[in-house]
Order: structure tokens, then C-alpha cells, then sequence
């Protein structure tokens, strides 16, 4: 890779970072993806809470008090401010199981590629 295109490559990846610290990411948020044991590793909001259904209306079961999360599948559910019905299920940090919205984690495209439908 030549020289020019390094400084555009990195120029984006640091205008990426900011933009979702911007939002409420935090830095880590800039790797998202599926790893092999197939398992979406994200970004999320701190505090982003977990639901028992992929619904704001129902029980909070808990909240992702840290900034970078594992997610084990997707499903449809109620629209969010997101802008689509995708929801992630993961483990919370208080060891219960819940759905986060997609607007609450750092995927640049929902569902996540690669990542199994619940």
C-alpha cells in the first residue's frame, strides 16, 4: 500500500472512531465483527439496557455497564430509534440474558454479517 493511500485509510478510521464517540461509542466501537466462535465482539453504549423481549415495552433485565460486548444472535422485534426491528441477544452484566437494541451497539450494518439469527 502506498503512502497516499495509508494516510486515507487511516484518516478514515479515526473520522469512523470519532463519529461514533460522538454518538456514544466509545472507541472500541471501531471493531465490530464476528469472530470464530461465532459470536458477534461490539461496541455498545454504556448502560445500554437488556430487555426480556425484543420490545421497550417489556421487564429490563439488566444493562451493559462497560463499552465493549459480545453478542450471541440477532432477532426482529419492535422498530427502534436505530431505524430498523434488529435486536442482539447477549448475556448482561449482571448474569441475566436480554435483547439490545440495535441502535445501542456499534454495528455499522444490522444484522451484523455472519452472525446467526436467533
Amino acid at each position: 500500500m502506498n503512502a497516499r493511500r495509508k494516510i486515507t485509510v487511516l484518516v478514515m478510521a479515526t473520522a469512523l472512531t470519532a463519529g461514533l464517540a460522538a454518538i456514544g461509542f466509545p472507541a472500541a466501537a471501531a471493531e465490530c465483527g464476528v469472530r470464530s466462535d461465532g459470536r458477534l465482539y461490539c461496541g455498545n453504549k454504556t448502560g445500554a439496557k437488556g430487555y426480556a423481549d425484543r420490545s421497550y415495552r417489556s421487564a429490563t433485565r439488566g444493562q451493559l455497564n462497560g463499552t465493549f460486548s459480545w453478542f450471541q444472535c440477532w432477532g426482529h422485534g419492535d422498530p427502534h430509534p436505530g431505524g430498523n426491528d434488529i435486536w442482539y441477544w447477549t448475556e448482561l452484566d449482571n448474569g441475566a440474558w436480554g435483547n439490545v437494541p440495535a441502535v445501542d451497539v456499534g454495528t455499522g450494518q444490522d444484522p451484523a454479517p455472519g452472525l446467526r439469527e436467533c
